[in-house]
């Protein structure tokens, strides 16, 4: 025994480090007669590349000096698309487009406009894409020949996911004016093909005379325009009819994320009211080929993105609460799913803190999220509470290296979809209508009370953490509720106002929709700034934040440090000067993790000396 006991006593921890290495992620998978393609992020170099899989094997496409992301929206996605002989990116350094073929050698540089590029699309010869001019959106196509860029659509502020019909005669897209955001209020519109090869004036197909949420436009093999749609309260498949759009039969729940970036795939029309789907059910993720039956195909895995099919596979990018991310193949016939790249898990499958289902009452609501138990320590372990940007995004229940680095460290994770977040619904999402800084500090709060009265983890040692959006609640919930021991800020909001004024055109109405008009609603404002309110927290703070970033400016995060320093409170900030809005290399990730939890084991040997 004590052989056994000194030998785990020398086992190598799960560092930081460890964590970060373990973030391999994939995205954009895409399926032709070329073979399957994703696009694959490492975070050693914080670089994207496309990889491309045929016969059996995968290789590397992207040669040294190029990373394959779009930043449109800030946010970007759809970065890549594939043609008759290879596949044409957006290059992360200039934005530009690149083709490349399957032979190799240096890619060639398709457009050279000052123009970003996103949500690339191929058909006839020609790159539909999304075009960002400093604050002007207009989507067109990109001749794959000479460059040549003609105009499809422009009038509206933003747009998204551009798709041809199988004849070619006709365009769908996605549009949406300010003040709406993708996920409060879309329109889907169509143009026809004109006998001199250009495009009518479009028409509006659904989203003119009611708001809805639309995303995802697809021409089914009939020729058919079909979408996902929240006007029956969740996103699902609808098609088009003589009175404008049907439902396709579903199940009551979301078969897509909140739109924050472009190129998403979380379902695929086929023909006869059939299509390959992913949906969200009480938060884990589920997969199907859907119709009038309903054939499962989810597995062990408890997430899915960026679909894709053919004859004999069913394709995605799928996780689990005990796999990361991976890009699978699954058998049509009979469900064997081969791992074709990732899904490698930093642990053991027995070392794995797996998440399970919160539920709890807030307020005059409930809230949802993960709950993942201490894999050593006290039997009452401290708690960090996880709060996901956004606001209206998600968390998943999925293998994350983070949580599992606070895990192995004798924390327990709650993970939370407070109410605004995506996955449960149109009316869960649109709970945080200028509610912002309220129901989700409510929710963050709640669930301390609900797992400690449960014996689940010691309530005296609560943390809180979050980035961008996740931040804003962060502060919110040190001033204005005396729940936390200490918090940790990244990249977060601290004075709305001011973010309103430096942030981009994306989110540049969005603060309206999420507290009110900052000169009608000046009060709301005031009463949910943390740096008009420093002088309320009185636990310690650690802030982390990127010198680049465009979407929270570093300056709120110093004027924040300055106040709360003001105030003799324990504060400590770390910048990267190489990182923007997400850390996206290596060691700042590292750095990042591991100096938080030496914070707060700082924070909790003092409150035990005290």
């Amino acid at each position: 025994m004590n052989e056994i006991h000194a030998s785990s006593q020398k086992a190598e921890p799960f560092s930081a480090a460890k964590a970060v290495a373990a973030g391999v992620d994939f995205a954009e998978l895409q399926v032709g007669r070329l073979g399957l393609f994703w696009n694959e992020y490492r975070p050693e170099d914080a670089a994207c590349r496309i990889w491309h899989w045929r016969d059996g094997q995968a290789h590397c496409l992207t040669p040294a000096g190029f990373s394959v992301r779009s930043r449109v929206y800030e946010y970007g996605g759809g970065a890549f698309c594939l043609t008759d002989d290879g596949v044409v990116f957006v290059n992360e350094a200039d934005q530009q487009l690149y083709r490349q073929s399957l032979q190799g050698g240096t890619p060639e540089v398709l457009t050279s406009s000052g123009c970003r590029y996103g949500d690339l699309q191929f058909a006839n010869g020609q790159v539909l894409a999304v075009e960002e001019n400093r604050d002007r959106h207009r989507l067109v196509a990109v001749d794959l020949n000479d460059g040549g860029r003609h105009l499809l659509a422009e009038g509206a502020d933003f747009y998204a996911a551009p798709t041809l019909s199988p004849d070619s005669q006709r365009l769908a897209w996605i549009e949406w004016s300010r003040p709406n955001q993708p996920w409060t209020a879309t329109r889907l519109m169509v143009a026809e093909r004109q006998s001199n090869g250009g495009f009518a004036s479009p028409r509006c197909v659904a989203g003119e005379d009611i708001q809805e949420s639309l995303q995802q436009p697809r021409f089914d093999d009939s020729g058919r325009l079909t979408c996902l749609s929240d006007r029956g309260g969740y996103w699902q498949p609808w098609v088009e009819s003589f009175d404008g759009l049907s439902p396709l039969p579903s199940v009551a729940a979301d078969h897509g994320p909140a739109p924050w970036q472009l190129g998403g795939c979380t379902w695929l029309p086929l023909t006869d009211n059939s299509y390959l789907a992913s949906w969200t059910e009480g938060g884990f993720g589920r997969l199907g080929l859907c119709g009038d039956t309903r054939d499962d195909f989810t597995g062990e895995y408890s997430r899915f993105r960026h679909l894709a099919l053919d004859e004999q596979f069913i394709y995605c990018i799928a996780a689990s609460p005990i796999s990361s991310a991976a890009v699978i193949a699954i058998d049509r016939d009979n469900r064997q799913v081969k791992v074709l790249a990732g899904g490698i898990a930093p642990l053991p499958a027995e070392q794995i803190s797996v998440p399970q289902t919160l539920r709890y009452p807030s307020g005059r609501g409930e809230a949802h999220g993960f709950f993942y138990p201490a894999m050593s320590g006290d039997a009452k372990p401290p708690l960090v509470v996880f709060i996901h940007g956004g606001p209206t995004s998600a968390c998943y229940p999925i293998l994350d290296p983070r949580i599992q680095y606070w895990a192995q460290r004798g924390f327990a994770v709650a993970d939370l979809n407070y109410r605004g977040s995506s996955g449960y619904g149109r009316a869960y999402r649109q709970a945080l209508h200028l509610s912002w800084g309220d129901v989700d500090v409510e929710d963050a709060c709640a669930v301390v009370a609900h797992l400690a009265e449960r014996g689940l983890i010691d309530g005296d040692q609560a943390f809180i953490r979050g980035g961008s959006a996740g931040g804003y609640t962060t502060l919110c919930a040190l001033a204005f509720h005396n729940v936390f021991r200490a918090g940790a800020s990244l990249y977060g909001v601290s004075d709305p106002v001011a973010l309103g004024r430096a942030t981009h055109k994306f989110e540049g109405d969005y603060l309206d929709w999420l507290i009110g008009d900052p000169v009608q609603d000046a009060d709301r404002y005031a009463a949910r700034t943390p740096l008009l309110h420093a002088s309320n927290i009185n636990v310690p703070v650690i802030f982390f934040q990127g010198e680049l970033d465009a979407v929270v400016v570093s300056q709120q995060t110093r004027d924040m440090v300055t106040a709360l320093q003001d105030n003799g409170i324990l504060v400590e900030a770390h910048y990267y000067a190489d990182e923007r809005h997400g850390f996206r290399k290596a060691g700042n990730q590292a750095h990042a993790l591991e100096q938080e939890w030496l914070f707060y084991r700082r924070v909790i040997e003092l409150g035990n000396n005290a």
